[in-house]
């Protein structure tokens, strides 16, 4: 860049010495030969006072007076050396100044003509040339080493940008760059790099927690099936003693899979991607298939559930997630309300749509509220009762709700039952 810049500016530099060399020299020829014209139009109209020539401020001048080819006056200083050009006016270079000659012919008082000249003219082009010849170069490395500073600023950030790439890594994504001041195309650049580091962070931090939810969860089923083809192997047994441990392994392995499922689930949607995966659908009609799936559930706790409000509503939104909301809250709605109790659903709309769900369950302790909807969190109380599950219904839930821009909100009373109220 600045190898262009230089050579772009001594082109620029050189066109304009010459384009100012040919003007400047144009306007002075012109402003002397207008002189000597003055001068030749001064001395015709007092041509008839001779005296009045010769007593006049034209001694710088050498002058001479034609009449039919014949001199009728010179002044001691005018010699007609070299004087065989055709043209009225001309300018000689001698080197060190100039020496101007103009020819002027005239008709009255009669026929004649003048011859003007004018030596030991400065030459001004070649002084102010000599000069600029001293100052350009200095303009020229002052324009470089301005040109270097603004190259370092533009180039700065992206330099940040660089050495901030070559020290993020996958076990490092701290370094973010500092945003300029300026609100231009570089911040721009930098804002968009700042935000690709903390989409890349969240992304490994997504891929590290499934990592590691997926390695804490999957240990006990897998321990459990280890276990059992263990014991099974160690010795001959039963055709019966293998359909019990074959049928244990088959839960175990159920379990993996919707371990997985769920946990496939919570990664695979993102506020990035959530847009594309809307369509059209119809949310009461979702929730009563969900209600209807739930239905020998429902019976074989004898728990009623009543429908409260219910509202037809079709709004774009993705469906799978939908069902996943409805299906998760009613699933622990049944799980932890005792038999032949109530749940109360009602699904409304204003300004958002509404899904409220309530249990007359045994209710989750005030303390232990706020970490419901972390990942694999389970009360100990529910533990005790040994009630199916893994602890990721609810942060399925959660992250389903905030994916459609909405939000989730939970009270419960110790023993009184939960509700549970989803805005979106």
């Amino acid at each position: 860049m600045l190898f262009w810049f230089a050579t772009i500016t001594v082109f620029f530099l050189i066109s304009f010495d010459i384009a100012f060399y040919y003007l400047l020299d144009n306007n002075i020829n012109s402003s002397i030969k207008e002189r000597l014209y003055n001068k030749a139009i001064y001395i015709k109209d007092n041509i008839s006072n001779i005296k009045n020539i010769k007593n006049s401020p034209l001694d710088a001048y050498r002058i001479a007076i034609f009449r039919k080819n014949h001199i009728i006056y010179q002044n001691k200083k005018f010699s007609l050396t070299n004087i065989q050009r055709k043209q009225p006016f001309w300018i000689h270079d001698n080197g060190e100044y100039l020496k101007a000659t103009l020819i002027h012919s005239f008709i009255e008082p009669f026929p004649g003509k003048i011859i003007i000249i004018k030596s030991q003219i400065d030459d001004e082009v070649e002084n102010i040339m000599d000069t600029m010849l001293i100052l350009e170069p200095i303009l020229l490395l002052f324009l470089i080493y301005l040109a270097g500073k603004l190259i370092d600023k533009i180039l700065l950030p992206i330099k940040s940008i660089t050495k901030t790439a070559n020290q993020t890594n996958i076990d490092n994504f701290l370094s973010t760059i500092p945003e300029p001041k300026e609100s231009d195309e570089l911040k721009q650049l930098v804002k968009s790099f700042n935000n690709m580091i903390k989409r890349l962070k969240t992304g490994i931090d997504k891929i590290d927690r499934f990592n590691n939810d997926v390695s804490h969860e999957l240990k006990t089923p897998l321990t459990v099936i280890k276990g059992e083809i263990e014991v099974t192997l160690d010795r001959p047994r039963e055709p019966r003693e293998y359909i019990k441990s074959m049928q244990v392994i088959d839960e175990e392995a159920e379990q993996i899979k919707k371990i997985v499922d769920s946990l496939l689930l919570l990664s695979k949607y993102s506020k990035t991607n959530m847009q594309n995966s809307y369509e059209i659908c119809s949310v009461e009609s979702i929730l009563l298939k969900v209600v209807q799936m739930y239905s020998k559930a429902l019976k074989e706790k004898n728990i009623s559930l009543h429908v409260d409000k219910l509202e037809n509503i079709t709004t774009k939104a993705n469906q799978v997630l939908l069902e996943t909301i409805f299906s998760n809250l009613i699933d622990n709605a049944i799980k932890y309300t005792p038999k032949n109790r109530n749940i109360y659903v009602s699904l409304y709309q204003n300004d958002k749509i509404h899904f409220i769900i309530k249990d007359e369950g045994i209710g989750i302790p005030k303390e232990k509220l706020c970490f419901i909807t972390d990942r694999f969190y389970r009360v100990d109380e529910s533990r005790n009762k040994k009630i199916k599950g893994f602890g990721l219904g609810l942060s399925i839930v959660k992250n389903s709700v905030e994916l459609h821009g909405g939000s989730l909100h939970i009270d419960s009373k110790e023993g009184a039952g939960t509700t549970v109220h989803v805005e979106i």
